[in-house]
């Protein structure tokens, strides 16, 4: 007998997704594993076909109504790709329509790339965690337990794995503040959209030896390093001072640290400490201790959850609920063209540190999480930590290397040694 499909409305973060995609341009985020050996593309299609079933709001593709997209889980195993060009190339809306994400290898490299409206980062994360495990068991005869985020895929998808969280914790506030737009990176653009990836590897605990100096957490120190970063990017393009804009850093926020779901799907909201340089000049702690308050006010439940609960409360207007997903289509164009990238200089979004058992740890020598650029932001950042190691990954689709650039050289003035590796030229 047919298997009947399930299928669920995006939530409420992934509906600007689809709408907001260009001709050249969507939003998808990489997570990869390097193992010790070469992939075995025939056992990591065998793992991904027992996978699926266990992940219907991940393993699935975007379909269109009449008043909005959804998602519905996909009937089969998609096919295994072997990676030819650069990391993050553009999934056409014929693709996700298919399969909203995509299973790559290279040598010892198996990545996974993700439509952004079906899952966050913690979601793909957890999805890649248990591919991961499965190609383990099957190619190494391993016992991996589930634990720390790896799912039993003999298990059924439970229902809060499936569910719109943001729905279920909305708040009776509305923040009600705006934030003036932040300044912007610029470059040449790559003309045949070819994305430079620069990664920078570097000793966990000296990192966290180095914030602790700072008496912060690890991503608030990694944030100021990228504000001290655009702070001195703008500095060498703009010398009228007031000309000069507010530097701002999203960091996303993994909200089931603060307000309990299983979730599988989008569940983050954010976080935008800044400065602004029209004010005067500003030394290296004064941006620690920018981020390191506007972290301590704005991660609470309350305040989190006040902050989405505005677009949960747009969506159940009636007249929007019955407008054509045209119309919406356009509106929403006009509003992420308006705002929707204009309020921050930079993504920077952190995974914490990765752990796995050790039947699996022992043969997988690396882990890396890589955010795509943005329709006009051509800069982006992912970070995680794994045995021992912390990565940075910039991706740009520009020429200049500035940023990372400024980035790295801030580190290693501190005295902290950075490695650099980079898939382009010119870097």
């Amino acid at each position: 007998m047919k298997k009947d499909l399930r299928w669920m409305k995006l939530d409420n973060a992934a509906k600007i997704y689809p709408a907001a995609r260009r001709r050249h341009w969507t939003n998808v985020f990489r997570l990869e594993v390097r193992y010790h050996d070469p992939v075995d593309p025939e056992v990591l299609k065998k793992a991904l076909g027992r996978v699926i079933k266990r992940f219907p709001s991940v393993a699935a593709r975007i379909s269109s109504g009449i008043f909005w997209y959804y998602i519905e889980e996909i009937g089969q195993t998609p096919e295994i790709l072997r990676e030819e060009d650069h990391p993050l190339n553009r999934m056409t809306f014929r693709d996700i329509k298919k399969c909203a994400f995509r299973v790559l290898y290279y040598k010892n490299r198996m990545s996974v790339e993700i439509f952004h409206a079906i899952t966050d980062g913690t979601g793909g994360m957890i999805f890649l965690k248990t591919l991961a495990a499965e190609y383990v068991r099957l190619r190494y005869g391993e016992d991996v337990p589930c634990e720390n985020g790896i799912l039993d895929i003999n298990d059924e998808p439970q229902r809060e794995e499936l569910e719109d969280s943001f729905s279920r914790y909305t708040s009776t506030v509305n923040p009600g503040w705006k934030e003036p737009n932040a300044y912007a990176i610029k470059g040449t653009r790559e003309e045949d959209g070819f994305m430079h990836v620069v990664t920078g590897i570097m000793d966990s605990d000296t990192i966290r030896a180095e914030a602790k100096k700072y008496g912060v957490t690890v991503t608030a120190f990694l944030a100021a390093v990228m504000m001290k970063s655009i702070y001195d990017h703008q500095n060498e393009r703009v010398k009228n001072p007031k000309h000069l804009k507010p530097v701002r850093v999203l960091i996303p926020v993994n909200l089931r640290s603060f307000l309990p779901s299983k979730t599988m799907r989008n569940f983050a909201q954010y976080i935008t400490p800044d400065i602004d340089p029209r004010l005067g000049e500003y030394t290296f702690e004064e941006m620690v201790k920018a981020v390191h308050h506007k972290m301590g006010l704005d991660l609470n439940a309350k305040y989190l959850s006040a902050k989405f609960t505005p677009n949960v409360r747009s969506e159940q207007v009636k007249i929007l609920r019955v407008m054509p997903l045209f119309i919406k289509n356009f509106a929403m164009k006009l509003v992420y063209a308006a705002v929707g990238e204009k309020k921050a200089s930079i993504c920077m979004s952190n995974l914490g540190v990765l752990e796995l058992p050790e039947s699996m740890a022992r043969h997988i020598e690396r882990v890396d999480f890589v955010l795509g650029v943005q329709a006009t932001s051509p800069v982006n950042c992912g970070v995680v930590s794994y045995n021992g190691k912390l990565i940075v990954n910039f991706v740009r689709g520009i020429k200049e290397p500035d940023l990372e650039r400024h980035f790295f050289t801030t580190l290693r003035k501190m005295g902290i040694h950075v490695l650099v590796e980079s898939n382009g030229s010119g870097n």
